[in-house]
């Protein structure tokens, strides 16, 4: 059959938006646009083929922006000289959450989108295909609309934090229509990049199904504290691994076509967070006053960035929230500031690595709390600045995009103070010249996707990809490969098979957690069994575990183990040491002003070692040029799920009450490091998930699925190694030695052979 040589349209309808969708021949553009909307096309013949191109400003000509044979860089560049500066202050903005598609496209949406110019959504919403899409595809006729010959049109962007974590670790998003993976730290569990590759590609094409063009992700912080609260968004602390990995995850997401079908499924990957937002004094977290500074005894810049010039191909970048000090607690470069503030640090990316793609703050950098506005607001080292001195100075550092802002007033004050500044002779480019600048590479983010030509997503194929067998199939195969086991005496854990099971009975402890205040509300108390037990009556006869008496609040009083005469296995569902999330600004008691240490051990750490810290490198400068002292020599940990190490060793009494050999395996769901001391003799096998279903350890567990992941981080023996090691250096703790002589440093892990060589 001859290949056609003329496009073809169709109609598509999502039940609220009625859409065109025009197939070019002979390997063109796909199009689409709103049915009812202002957009025509434009024929062009070129050698002997129809072809057809949106005419986007309705002046009746093939612009050379809407020229899709064109280059992006040429066509971002095009766009970007007809904009006036109100119209790229709009697309130098982020929205904040947008949580609620199923409510469709609403009035303050509208408001952003139509007064301010917003061009950039964030979603922070669930998977869910019935509500999303419909959403998008209104959105993007809305703005279609909008556009003139003197307003330039500029499709939707919408970007996401990671979504398809299977359990703990990261951002999660709520529901089953997508793949679920294990966290970045489990991937790395896994020591094999082609499944970080896989992971970019499938979710990528995922993504696109929603109406996704850009990752916020991934975080390639190192995890060279171990009591930081987000390390199990990382890859882990080895900085060659680390570097591999994310120059596959950006490969995946960014170099994804669908080789059948040609389906553009590019997905903007935004490294974060520069330069390096893991050496928190203490592991205390960036996101709150208490956490702000990040510490470099070990003097250790240099590798805390490199994983972010192995990723450079990243359309985009994200800044850090922290502010940088020496081992003296000086800058570290010229500003006592948090990163989109300091120069110096971002004179690394741009002006040293020759970084030219999109530099992005964090979300809520600009605000303060001493603004009186709202509860939270990161602009550490600048309070003291006006709202338009602040965004001056961030553009003045070399970004380009502010993450969390929906209104352009201040960006607008801030480009009136440079061109001031300008023609005063202090700034050697105009106000539109630095604007355009930040307009042409933002847009390449809209370019390289293809949003201007097929902004708008057919819900039928994102029933095909969302979900699809083979996605669910793949992200669980890696669920599986990344469990780590470290312990396995006696060979309790072997091959065997569902069946095997299917008679047995299996006893799972329940715990609880008391949670812990932050800004967003009071603590959260959550009771729970330490595995699904709805999931483990899959695989077993009978499941049973623990009666609870609670009061009249729902707080557990006791906890009764069963009677084990009958019992076969027993799981004991562990997770880490919760000292808190990062908005909750665990570290400090808001109460007394007075700092404590966040802990990897269940029961409380009283910080009297030799190696804590009695004088803390960081804190702030007073009124009488004195430093702040934050260091909580002598106070206690407050561990929030003390009750697991409880539920262990009212699993291991009620063995021994019970007179049988009963095996006892403990699943550790891990979001960072854990001393193992406290459990770990009376374990006869320990297993470790990280980010991964409870399903995939329940089937490792009892041997249906050989072990094959690998520690990405140290566990460490004890808290004085902890609290001895440097925040910027990895591995340089000692690491736990169990009973059987197992050492668990990085990149240990057993199959059912022994240990997993290299």
């Amino acid at each position: 059959m001859a290949e056609p040589s003329e496009y073809s349209t169709r109609e598509v309808n999502d039940g609220t938006t009625t859409f065109t969708v025009v197939e070019n021949p002979r390997g063109g553009k796909t199009l689409s646009f709103a049915a009812d909307g202002p957009v025509e096309l434009i024929e062009v013949e070129d050698d002997g083929a129809t072809l057809a191109f949106k005419d986007m400003n309705a002046n009746g000509k093939l612009d050379k922006w809407e020229d899709w044979r064109l280059d992006d860089r040429e066509r971002a560049d095009d766009i970007a000289a007809g904009m006036s500066i109100e119209q790229i202050a709009g697309l130098m903005l982020v929205s904040t959450h947008e949580r609620s598609p199923g409510d469709g496209l609403t009035d303050p949406q509208k408001t952003y989108l139509e007064d301010g110019n917003v061009r950039n959504v964030l979603n922070a919403a669930g998977s869910v295909i019935d509500e999303t899409v419909p959403w998008v595809n209104e959105m993007q006729a809305h703005v279609e609309g909008l556009a003139s010959a003197d307003m330039p049109y500029v499709p939707v962007n919408f970007s996401t934090d990671p979504r398809s974590t299977a359990g703990t670790g990261g951002y999660n998003a709520k529901g089953s229509d997508i793949s679920r993976w294990p966290s970045n730290l489990g991937l790395a569990a896994t020591f094999d990049p082609e499944y970080v590759r896989q992971f970019g590609e499938m979710t990528a094409a995922e993504y696109r199904a929603l109406g996704i063009a850009t990752a916020l992700s991934p975080q390639i912080d190192l995890a060279t504290e171990p009591r930081w609260l987000r390390v199990g968004g990382t890859f882990g602390e080895d900085v060659d691994q680390v570097t591999e990995l994310a120059s596959a995850y950006v490969d995946g997401f960014q170099g994804s076509v669908d080789p059948e079908s040609g389906t553009n499924n590019f997905v903007n990957a935004m490294i974060k967070h520069w330069s390096g937002d893991g050496p928190g004094e203490g592991g205390r977290e960036a996101h709150t006053d208490q956490g702000k500074y990040g510490v470099y005894p070990g003097d250790n810049f240099d590798e805390q960035i490199a994983p972010f010039l192995g990723a450079l191909d990243a359309a985009a970048v994200m800044t850090a929230y922290g502010v940088a000090l020496d081992a003296n607690g000086d800058a570290l470069f010229d500003d006592r500031t948090g990163s989109a503030y300091d120069a110096g640090r971002l004179s690394v990316l741009r002006d040293d690595n020759g970084y030219d793609g999109v530099v992005v703050t964090d979300w809520g950098v600009m605000d303060s709390v001493e603004d009186g506005e709202g509860t939270i607001g990161m602009a550490w080292g600048a309070e003291a600045m006006s709202l338009p001195e602040r965004y001056l100075t961030v553009l003045t550092t070399g970004h380009d995009m502010f993450g969390g802002v929906n209104d352009s007033t201040h960006i607008l004050e801030a480009a009136d103070l440079w061109q001031q500044e300008f023609e005063a002779g202090e700034r050697e480019i105009d106000a539109e010249t630095r604007f355009r600048e930040s307009a042409s590479r933002i847009l390449m983010m809209m370019f390289t996707p293809g949003l201007y030509e097929n902004a708008f997503v057919d819900p039928e194929v994102s029933k095909k990809e969302l979900a699809s067998k083979d996605k669910v199939d793949a992200g669980y195969a890696a669920q599986l490969d990344s469990v780590v086991m470290l312990k396995n005496e006696d060979e309790t854990i072997a091959a065997a098979k569902a069946d095997d099971w299917s008679d047995k009975t299996v006893y799972i402890p329940r715990s609880y957690n008391i949670g812990l205040p932050g800004v967003f509300g009071p603590a959260e108390y959550k009771e729970y069994a330490g595995i699904d037990l709805e999931i483990a009556e899959e695989y077993f006869g009978t499941v049973v575990t623990d009666e609870a008496v609670m009061d009249a609040d729902g707080v557990v009083t006791s906890y009764t183990a069963p009677d084990l005469s009958d019992v076969d296995l027993v799981l004991v569902g562990m997770n880490s040491p919760d000292n808190g999330e990062e908005f909750d600004g665990p570290g400090m008691d808001p109460d007394t002003g007075a700092y404590y240490p966040l802990s990897l051990q269940y029961r409380p750490y009283v910080a009297d070692g030799e190696s804590v810290r009695k004088t803390s490198i960081s804190g702030d400068i007073l009124a009488d040029g004195s430093k702040e002292n934050r260091g909580y020599f002598g106070a206690e940990s407050k561990v929030l799920n003390s009750a697991d190490l409880d539920a262990f060793e009212r699993a291991v009494a009620a063995v021994e009450a019970s007179g049988k050999e009963i095996p006892v395996v403990t699943v550790l769901k891990a979001v960072n490091a854990t001393i193992p001391a406290e459990f770990e003799p009376n374990a006869d096998a320990i297993l470790v998930g990280f980010g991964t279903s409870d399903r995939s350890l329940i089937e490792v567990a009892i041997g249906m699925h050989e072990p094959k992941g690998r520690l990405p981080i140290q566990f460490p023996a004890d808290m004085e190694t902890v609290e001895a090691q440097f925040e910027d250096v990895p591995k340089d703790m000692t690491p736990y030695t169990d009973t059987v002589g197992s050492i668990y440093d990085y990149g240990f892990g057993l199959n059912y052979g022994g240990v997993i060589s290299d």
